[in-house]
């Protein structure tokens, strides 16, 4: 069974604002979760990062096969609070 994914406000505002060859890319690699350049973030329990060119999408795995994609940032500021 594929996993579910939840967009929080903030990741789909983000979203709505790139371009479409950028959305597409990034869709795209969260569809194909596990399956990409994925890293635990080291001092966060819980929180994962997608790398897409450029594009950070930090994520969590919640109850069962949910993914919790609550930020779509460039890599500058991808980390900051």
């Amino acid at each position: 069974m594929p996993a579910r994914f939840d967009l929080r406000p903030a990741a789909a505002k983000a979203l709505r604002r790139l371009s479409q060859p950028d959305r597409a890319r990034i869709l795209n690699a969260i569809e194909a979760l596990p399956v990409g350049d994925v890293k635990r973030l080291i001092g966060c329990p819980g929180v994962y990062r997608l790398r897409v060119g450029t594009w950070r999408v930090l994520f969590e795995l919640a109850d069962g096969d949910v993914i919790v994609v609550y930020r779509i940032a460039p890599r500058g500021s991808a980390y900051q609070p």
